[in-house]
């Protein structure tokens, strides 16, 4: 079906007759066109979320009513043009999706009008519930993971131990929910469906990088837990640890629709002795049975590490990194490599400081692979960069700024930004929101 039908037209008219603009670009921005929702129509809803005198809540309501339609191609929109109000919008949007106790009832969704309602219901029924899932995850944990401030001084690494451990699995789950959406490359061949699985793309980049930062905080408090928090410090962990190879895979698909092979995140994985050191330091606590812990000594082979400290002077490009000296626990000898991601896709410049720049107190070797061995390495920010790889100047390695040296993540990846499919915006606060797609 193509073009606006009589219904579209008639349903429009009804809006604009009532005074309501807004909800008349809503009813345009859903019509029964098998296309992605009009740029025009979209940014008209946004402006809107962002004057003082909007009703929100009669925005939201009408893209409800808009998903209760009976053909996939308006539900489907209905849903795109939510989604892009909760990425694009004023945060005031996805609070009052947060605040209300139902949202889209899709589950048992299908459209019976052709083979092709049927295939795309199935991506509705699962883009509905991870809508659901980022608005539920707003309400437990008061913030959008995808909005807030990432690097050292970011929300996920300056968690304390309690509200990281009640947040990690609010994230995992969030995160599975919209890996669930698995669509295939063939899948993807109408707009609306790629508009939905860009806009999950987005989110998948900006939640694996909240992601890497509440592991890393992880991995620091990890040798000062209790028992029982070590306990589930581990299963974060591990299941960090199955999902990465599920998220490189949704993020290759973004060449589909249009995203440059050279833009799309290259995830290297970390290596098997941090798991190993986890549990080795376990299954001391286990062992201990109430008796006194021992603590690592002097001659100790292995050294407990932290991803912000100072990388020592050694032998490997790669730094290892330390825990603090005030841990009491059993060592381990974790690397890292580092993850450089573009301003346009974390709502955030990485490159940009208020302050005057001084040494990074995170590793320096930008994008550097875990070298082969210690004899080929080399212990300066002048590291060899593997190819293709973003690496700022030699000389501005040491003085790099504190925003840039925040991008130190555990898996490694290396962006250039999307270019005109995902533009940076201007400042780069917690709340800010990225004007477009």
């Amino acid at each position: 079906m193509s073009g606006q039908t009589l219904t579209d037209r008639i349903a429009a008219a009804q809006y604009q007759l009532t005074g309501s603009d807004m909800a008349r670009a809503v009813c345009k921005a859903t019509t029964h066109e098998v296309m992605a929702p009009k740029k025009k129509h979209l940014e008209y809803l946004v402006s809107a979320t962002n004057t003082t005198n909007v009703n929100i809540p009669q925005m939201a309501d009408t893209l409800f009513e808009r998903a209760t339609n009976a053909s996939w191609v308006v539900v489907f929109k209905a849903l795109v043009t939510t989604h892009h109000m909760c990425v694009h919008g004023n945060e005031r949007f996805i609070q009052y999706l947060a605040s209300r106790t139902s949202l889209f009832n899709l589950s048992n969704f299908i459209d019976k009008t052709g083979s092709h309602g049927y295939d795309m219901s199935t991506f509705i029924r699962r883009y509905g519930r991870y809508l659901n899932e980022k608005a539920f995850a707003y309400r437990q944990m008061a913030f959008d993971f995808t909005r807030v401030k990432k690097g050292a001084e970011g929300v996920m690494r300056t968690m304390t131990t309690e509200k990281l451990l009640k947040g990690m699995p609010v994230l995992q789950t969030q995160i599975d929910t919209l890996l669930e959406f698995d669509v295939h490359p063939k899948e993807l061949n109408n707009g609306i469906i790629n508009a939905a699985f860009l806009l999950l793309f987005k989110d998948l980049v900006k939640l694996f990088a909240s992601y890497n930062d509440g592991i890393i905080n992880l991995l620091e408090k990890y040798f000062k837990m209790k028992k029982s928090d070590c306990k589930e410090a581990l299963e974060i962990y591990k299941r960090f640890l199955t999902r990465v190879t599920k998220i490189g895979e949704f993020m290759k698909l973004a060449e589909t629709v249009g995203v440059d092979k050279n833009d799309i995140p290259d995830i290297n994985y970390a290596p098997s002795s941090i798991l190993e050191s986890l549990e080795t330091h376990m299954n001391g606590l286990e062992d201990a049975k109430g008796g006194k812990k021992g603590s690592p000594t002097k001659g100790s082979p292995t050294n407990n590490v932290s991803p912000t400290s100072t990388p020592a002077k050694s032998a490997n490009a790669v730094p290892t990194l330390q825990p603090p000296p005030a841990a009491g626990a059993a060592g381990v000898d974790i690397k890292c490599s580092c993850l450089v991601l573009s301003s346009s896709l974390l709502d955030l410049d990485p490159l940009s400081s208020s302050g005057p720049s001084a040494p990074s107190a995170a590793p320096t070797s930008w994008g550097a692979e875990p070298a082969p061995s210690p004899a080929a390495a080399t212990p300066t920010p002048a590291a060899a960069e593997p190819g293709g790889s973003l690496a700022p100047p030699t000389s501005a390695a040491p003085a790099a700024s504190p925003g840039a040296a925040n991008m130190d993540l555990l898996g490694a990846v290396v962006f250039d930004g999307l270019g005109d499919v995902m533009k940076p915006t201007v400042t780069p606060q917690a709340g800010d929101v990225d004007a477009s797609m």
